[in-house]
C-alpha cells in the first residue's frame, strides 16, 4: 500500500504529530518475554512496562483499525507506551537506518519495500519471540517482515451508468467506446503499485505468463490510450471520494478505499477478473532501539483474536488462518482471501518487483509529467 493510500485526516494528523513531538522512544531494554515457544495473539502481562515504542503506519481506517485491534490492546497488556506516527515514508526510513538514528520501532510498509531492503534497511524476524505458523502459505514474502493484511488493487465500475453491460475485463477498462466515462487512476510521482502496468498489458493482449519482465513502455502507451478519460488521485481518501460524489464512471484503487465508499452509498460494484492482489507488511527497522519489545507487539498482532477485529474494523483480509471474523454481506463480498477470489487474482511476481521497482516507478514518474 503507498503512502497515499491512507492520507491522514487532519484530527488524525495532529494526534500522530503531537506523539511524534515526544520525547520519542525509550533506550531498549534487556526485557522477559516469558518462556517457551511464542504464541501469537499473547504477550507476556506487563513485561514491558517502562519501553516507549513507535508505531508507524499510513493513518486513516486503516490505523485506526490496527491501534484498536492490537496496538492498545498490546500496549494495555504488555505495559508499554505506545506512540504513533506516520504516514509511512521510505526516504524517512532510509535516513533514520543511514545516520543510526532509528526513533520508529515498528514499521507498517509494503511489501515490495520490505523484499527489497530485507538486511539493509529492516531486520530479520526474530521467530524465537515472533510465532509466524498461522500465516497462510505463500503469504510471508520475506525474512525481515510479516504482512500487514490482505487486499487488492481492483477495477469498480458506476452499476447504474452500465446497468446490465457492467466491464468485466482489463480490456473494457481501456475501451472507451464501448463503455464511455471518467476513469480514476493512482497519479503519485514517486510511487507505483503493482499492478497498475499489469493491468494495462492484460488490456492490450499480453498473456499473464508472458507479462515478466513488465514492457513499461507498451504500459505506459496503452495508459496513454485513455489518458484524456483519466482523473488521477493521489491518495487513497481522494480516490474514495471520486466514487463518492461520482466523478468517475471506473476506477483503479485499493479494495479497502472501494469499499468504504460503497458502505458509504457510492453506486459501484466491483470487477475482479485478475484482480491485483497487494499486502502491506511489518518489519522492524534496522538500528531500532528496542528490537526485543518490537518482535513483541509484532507477535501480538498477528493473534487470530486480534486479526479479526481488524477485518470487521477495516474490510481488509485477515493474514491468521484461525481468525474468523464476523462480517455483513457486503464487507464479505470484498474479501481477496476467499477461495474463488483466489482464484480470480492475477499471479503478481512480487520476486521481479522488489528487483525492479525502482525502474517502473522512475518510468511511470517521467510519464506523469509529460
Amino acid at each position: 500500500m503507498t503512502t497515499a493510500l491512507k492520507t491522514l485526516g487532519c484530527g488524525v494528523a495532529a494526534v500522530l504529530l503531537t506523539a511524534a513531538c515526544s520525547s520519542g522512544p525509550a533506550p531498549g531494554a534487556d526485557v522477559d518475554l516469558g518462556s517457551g515457544p511464542p504464541q501469537a495473539g499473547t504477550v507476556k502481562a506487563d513485561a514491558l512496562k517502562g519501553v516507549t515504542m513507535t508505531f508507524v503506519s499510513y493513518g486513516g481506517i486503516f490505523q485506526e483499525g490496527q491501534t484498536q485491534a492490537a496496538i492498545d490492546p498490546f500496549a494495555k497488556e504488555s505495559g508499554a507506551r505506545i506512540l504513533q506516527d506516520g504516514p509511512t515514508e521510505s526516504t524517512k526510513i532510509k535516513s533514520q537506518v543511514e545516520s543510526g538514528n532509528v526513533t520508529w520501532d515498528v514499521i507498517d510498509t509494503t511489501n515490495v519495500f520490505t523484499a527489497q531492503h530485507c538486511g539493509e534497511l529492516f531486520m530479520p524476524i526474530d521467530t524465537s519471540i515472533v510465532d509466524v505458523s498461522k500465516i497462510p502459505p505463500g503469504a510471508k514474502t520475506d525474512d525481515c517482515s510479516v504482512p500487514a493484511m490482505g487486499y487488492g488493487l481492483i477495477v469498480v465500475y458506476n452499476t447504474e451508468k452500465y446497468g446490465a453491460n457492467p466491464p468485466k475485463t482489463w480490456a473494457d477498462f481501456y475501451d472507451t467506446a464501448k463503455f464511455p466515462g471518467k476513469r480514476g487512476v493512482q497519479g503519485i510521482a514517486g510511487e507505483l503499485d503493482p499492478g497498475v502496468l499489469e493491468g494495462a498489458l492484460l488490456a492490450d493482449g499480453v498473456a499473464k505468463d508472458q507479462m515478466y519482465p513488465i514492457d513499461a513502455d507498451r504500459a505506459l502507451r496503452k495508459l496513454s490510450s485513455i489518458r484524456g478519460d483519466i482523473v488521477f488521485w493521489n491518495s487513497g481518501a481522494q480516490a474514495q471520494q471520486l466514487l463518492e460524489a461520482g466523478q468517475v464512471d471506473m476506477a483503479l484503487l485499493w479494495s479497502g478505499r472501494a469499499y468504504s465508499a460503497v458502505k458509504n452509498g457510492a453506486k459501484f460494484a466491483p470487477m475482479w477478473d485478475q484482480w491485483m492482489p497487494e499486502a502491506d507488511t511489518i518489519a522492524v527497522p534496522k538500528g531500532a532501539k528496542n528490537p526485543k519489545a518490537s518482535m513483541a507487539l509484532i507477535n501480538y498482532y498477528l493473534g487470530a483474536q486480534q486479526q479479526a477485529k481488524l477485518t470487521e474494523l477495516t474490510s481488509y483480509s485477515p493474514i491468521n488462518v484461525d481468525a474468523k471474523p464476523q462480517l455483513d454481506a457486503l464487507a464479505t463480498s470484498y474479501l481477496t482471501t476467499t477461495p474463488e477470489r483466489l482464484a480470480d487474482r492475477f499471479p503478481i511476481d512480487l520476486a521481479w518487483w522488489s528487483k525492479n521497482n525502482d525502474a517502473m516507478v522512475g518510468a511511470y514518474t517521467d510519464w506523469l509529467a509529460k
